[in-house]
């Protein structure tokens, strides 16, 4: 929540040594947020620790400082103003007055986030225009929603998986998958060769390729499906094209919000999970072939191409799933601009950015540095792919 919200969270009145608390009628108030409202865990961003609070109902979202989080996670409708302003300032060793009560409160009414306010819808996108049904865009470039009630539909699917999705079965299943790649990357060279054979093959490549396109349906699938087992929800499943290219996606809302980092990484490495367990049939299959017979080439470059998609999506850049694994297990938002923002900024004015706290610094330079090398290598790597025949 940025602007007035800061200001009216600021510090103020006279320190807690040898002040009194104010006694006042507004302090006697018991205040509540509305129920459903959401509010993440402290949250890097730049120089500050926020966190973020979403009215799930209205659909707005904002960011709020430490101290604002401290006041506002306590209303409850059972502590009074004056008891929360107790714990204010003993924690931070400033009494707020009464006058800051009244903005902070005000604000939080006027969005609509107390108990008893209409919840307020969030402002659209300048530029942007509502979907008015299932179909949004043209022809060649647009998006389809294929079912009326998403939440509900990834509901059913986690209530139908839910005996798969507990401990005892996800971790023997992940333990094969590392299996599945440990022996796929000893096998590497001649699924290179299968692999570049399968691209002289145009009918074989088409049902590959058909294939991983209906993986990354299970992808998507699984985020929302994940989202639904740890607390989430899921807005939207659809279709979306960039013609020639047409993918499906899964909207997943609120998971941020979720209180550890655990089930923020089960619902972001869902996705690459689904991947690779989408591969174990195939790869049973083609253990069960012997060398050199034409289907068993065929799965070799399925195997290999499904193994790439999979591990790319965990590549810790912008815009893969990597990248939010990575943004939960540190609790920060917008770690690539924010690593930018802060490395222009040593170049340009080493005294401000020494004003970044310790970890901000640390993580900032780090990822910078390390993403940086990481396309370096990323393009090496490529470029070595395309000038090296894997016939020779």
């Amino acid at each position: 929540m940025s602007g007035p919200p800061a200001t009216a969270a600021a510090p103020g009145g006279s320190p807690t040594p040898g002040g009194s608390p104010a006694h006042g009628e507004l302090l006697s108030h018991r205040p509540a947020l509305r129920p459903g409202i959401l509010l993440s865990p402290a949250l890097l961003h730049g120089p500050a620790t926020v966190h973020l609070l979403k009215d799930p109902d209205g659909g707005a979202a904002f960011e709020v400082g430490v101290k604002e989080h401290f006041l506002i996670s306590r209303l409850d409708g059972v502590r009074t103003l004056g008891e929360i302003g107790d714990a204010y300032a003993e924690s931070f060793g400033k009494r707020l007055a009464e006058a800051h009560w009244g903005r902070l409160l005000g604000l939080l009414s006027a969005r609509g986030l107390l108990a008893g306010a209409p919840p307020r819808r969030a402002a659209p996108d300048a530029g942007s225009t509502a979907p008015t049904g299932p179909f949004d865009g043209n022809p060649l470039r647009g998006t389809l929603r294929l079912v009326a009630d998403a939440n509900a539909t990834t509901g059913r699917l986690h209530r139908l998986l839910g005996p798969a999705l507990r401990a005892p079965v996800l971790l023997p299943v992940s333990g094969l998958l590392v299996a599945m790649e440990v022996l796929l990357a000893t096998a590497l060279p001649g699924l290179v060769r299968d692999t570049w054979w399968l691209f002289h093959q145009p009918v074989a490549l088409v049902a590959v390729f058909t294939l991983l396109w209906l993986s990354t349906a299970l992808h998507e699938l699984a985020h929302g499906i994940a989202a639904r087992k740890y607390g989430g929800t899921v807005s939207e499943i659809g279709l979306r094209w960039r013609l020639p290219m047409i993918v499906m996606y899964c909207t997943v809302d609120n998971y941020r919000y979720l209180r550890t980092r655990w089930h923020q990484c089960a619902v972001a490495g869902a996705g690459a999970f689904a991947n690779l367990l989408y591969l174990l049939p195939f790869l049973a299959w083609w253990a069960a072939l012997p060398s050199g017979d034409p289907t068993r080439r065929v799965l070799s470059g399925l195997l290999l191409l499904g193994s790439v998609q999979a591990l790319v999506n965990l590549v810790p850049l912008p815009p893969l799933d990597g990248y939010a694994l990575l943004g939960h297990v540190l609790r920060v938002t917008r770690l690539a601009p924010e690593s930018g923002r802060y490395l222009r900024l040593r170049l340009r004015d080493r005294k401000a950015a020494a004003l970044y706290p310790r970890r901000a610094r640390a993580l900032y330079l780090g990822y910078g540095v390390g993403s940086a090398v990481l396309v370096a290598a990323i393009v090496a790597a490529l470029a070595t792919l395309i000038h090296v025949n894997p016939l020779d």
